[in-house]
């Protein structure tokens, strides 16, 4: 074969490989043969999560990806992957994963009406008589959710929380040591108040938010003369309802697959 064709076939080999990788995605690391793509990342991820974070925080957990591919790679090597107990346990951790996204599908198609949460507003309206409460609120703002874990450790571990504001937080409220005032259900950060609602006493709160995450605590508490009514109520009512309708679809889905499962023997 003269010099030509050998690099013709060479060049035709490597193009071929660029095109399977190519259909896979981008590549972001390499170990040994096993090549780490963003898709894969992103799918164990949750691309929302990864499109916020900072180019620094994704460099780590790309690292951590390549330190757990290694590891991983090491116990095959010491044929750990042969021993009975680590099968069974990849065997159970497969199939919840496959079910965890078969409930998931079913469970995205839940919607609720209008009518649905007005009508559980009226069958439980008696759980809902109580005057409006509002939340006067102290909140840090931090650019991802590592981050802002790492800050509520630090606020577990005692640090200040007005230190922290000033040490970690990152938008213009930091100026006025993040004090948010007094928030309702019915105004624009009805969300915190949502949260506040199941907060323990002295605890903190996390929440995502226009793509930041807020740490908040409670600085004061008070009931308003007007009495909570339906709109003071909407969130919670909608979660209750679907939680309802997850269990019942639940239920339903077992009971659908089960009909269509050949044979179950209990021994």
């Amino acid at each position: 074969m003269n010099r030509f064709l050998l690099l013709c076939l060479l060049l035709l080999i490597l193009l071929t490989a660029c095109g399977k990788k190519a259909e896979k995605g981008i590549a972001l690391a390499q170990v040994n043969k096993e090549i780490l793509y963003l898709e894969n990342f992103k799918a164990t991820f949750g691309v929302e999560e990864w499109d916020a974070l900072n180019p620094e925080l994704r460099k780590k957990y790309i690292e951590d990806w390549v330190n757990l591919t290694v590891l991983a790679q090491y116990a095959d090597e010491q044929n750990l992957n042969k021993s009975l107990a680590v099968r069974q346990k990849m065997d159970y951790a497969a199939k919840k994963i496959k079910a965890n996204a078969l409930i998931t599908q079913r469970l995205a198609q839940v919607q609720v009406s209008e009518d649905q949460m007005f009508n559980y507003f009226r069958l439980h309206q008696a759980n809902f008589q109580k005057n409006a409460v509002e939340y006067n609120i102290q909140r840090i703002a931090l650019k991802d959710k590592l981050n802002a874990e790492n800050v509520m450790t630090q606020l577990n571990q005692g640090m200040s929380f007005n230190e922290a504001v000033q040490r970690y937080s990152s938008e213009e409220l930091k100026a006025k040591n993040g004090f948010m005032g007094f928030i309702s259900s019915a105004g624009a950060d009805s969300s915190f108040w949502l949260a506040a609602r199941n907060l323990p006493e002295k605890g903190f709160g996390l929440i995502n938010k226009d793509q930041l995450w807020f740490i908040f605590r409670i600085l004061e508490e008070r009931t308003t003369s007007q009495e909570a009514n339906f709109e003071d109520y909407r969130a919670e009512i909608k979660r209750k309802v679907i939680l309802e309708k997850q269990d019942q679809i639940y239920q339903e889905l077992i009971k659908e697959v089960k009909s269509q499962t050949g044979k179950i023997f209990y021994y």
